[in-house]
């Protein structure tokens, strides 16, 4: 038995009870432990979510700074971006879904501990939207605004999204991508 274990069946545990509905008996008995053997790895249950934000923050930070380092122009970097974050939001749904929705169950100290990582992932789309207003591709009044906006699109996606579904994650990438990029005006 590893962290590794005991941390992905939380993540499982988290997304299908969320965070105050789990308790440490479900997590040990998702591993197959006794409570007290999973205390041998962890101290808490709040361990737990802050090890599990981190975890899922480093991987969608280091999908999307892959693609903002590239030489490209920012629609063509946005529009990598907007699809890769989605594949990994779809890839690793039960990490991501925690990141997402428990996110506010952190303590005041974790908490402190995971904004600036949280802020750091935010300012990778922010910078790109602003090479794209200062080369002229993109237009918009708040470069921090148009962030929060895709985020909120892209980040309920996981609540509806079924792989089985009409659409693959790569399609909706791609009309969300229009969707920014072109408006609903005609």
């Amino acid at each position: 038995m590893t962290r590794d274990d005991i941390l992905d069946a939380a993540a499982q545990v988290f997304r299908q009870k969320g965070f105050h509905g789990a308790s440490m008996s479900e997590i040990a008995d998702a591993v197959n432990l006794q409570k007290a053997s999973l205390y041998h790895h962890v101290n808490s249950k709040q361990e737990i979510l802050l090890e599990l934000l981190e975890r899922a923050l480093g991987l969608l930070t280091d999908h999307i700074a892959a693609i903002t380092s590239q030489p490209i122009p920012a629609d063509q970097k946005l529009r990598q971006m907007i699809r890769a974050y989605l594949s990994a939001l779809a890839d690793n749904a039960d990490l991501t879904s925690v990141l997402l929705f428990e996110h506010r169950s952190l303590d005041k100290k974790s908490h402190a501990r995971h904004v600036p990582q949280r802020d750091k992932f935010e300012k990778l789309w922010r910078d790109t939207i602003d090479e794209g207003l200062t080369a002229g591709i993109f237009c918009c009044a708040d470069s921090g605004m148009a962030v929060r906006a895709l985020m909120g699109v892209m980040n309920w996606t996981l609540t509806w999204y079924r792989p089985e579904g009409d659409k693959t994650i790569e399609q909706i990438a791609d009309e969300y991508a229009d969707l920014m990029f072109r408006g609903l005006l005609k």
